[in-house]
């Protein structure tokens, strides 16, 4: 199975969920974005490294990068490789003295020391076409989220459920140009129950 390379097109805060932050990675060469929702500790060590950062004393990211040059560890890619109900699993693929070895990691946590070893980041087909949002470049719409939640404001997936295939599709676009991709997520999910 091939592998497709992605690239951090962004991190953004979550406006639905307290603390956690939008990682967005984008298909390498497609138009295609995978958007995971991680945690703020996670979110901030992506962006300090991003940002070509030195924290005063090393994170916990750092000092795993630190323990491993020490020892002539490398670390070579890494990989999200599945996809169980929401959750993204990742593994880091590490050499050592032409040894490979694969370790299980949050994908948060893979993709903070990725950025640290400036390797690249990797996933399949199939999770990128199940999970995966297409970018419509040619959308330019103005998009209230509110579109979506009822009266009550209530989780907006029963009003999801309300609204056809069609402007789904188009609600989809638009929350992709605003870069709400929490909500896009939840339009993509919808959209798939429905066509499966």
């Amino acid at each position: 199975m091939d592998k497709i390379k992605l690239e951090i097109a962004g991190l953004s805060y979550s406006q639905t969920q307290s603390g956690a932050y939008a990682l967005v990675l984008a298909e390498t060469g497609g138009k295609r974005q995978l958007p995971i929702i991680i945690g703020g500790f996670e979110a901030q060590a992506i962006a300090i490294e991003l940002e070509k950062m030195t924290p005063t004393r090393p994170l916990t990211h750092d000092l795993f990068k630190n323990f491993a040059v020490s020892f002539s560890i490398e670390v070579k890619e890494v990989v999200i490789y599945n996809l169980i109900e929401g959750i993204f699993f990742a593994k880091l693929i590490c050499e050592r003295d032409g040894q490979v070895t694969e370790i299980d990691a949050r994908t948060s946590d893979a993709i903070a020391i990725g950025v640290r070893f400036n390797c690249p980041i990797y996933t399949f087909e199939n999770i990128l076409s199940s999970a995966g949002i297409l970018l419509d470049e040619e959308t330019g719409n103005e998009f209230d989220s509110d579109s979506l939640e009822d009266d009550e404001g209530d989780d907006s997936k029963d009003s999801i459920n309300q609204v056809s295939i069609e402007e789904l599709e188009v609600q989809l676009d638009e929350a992709i140009q605003n870069e709400d991709y929490e909500l896009a997520s939840k339009i993509r999910d919808e959209i798939n129950k429905r066509i499966s």
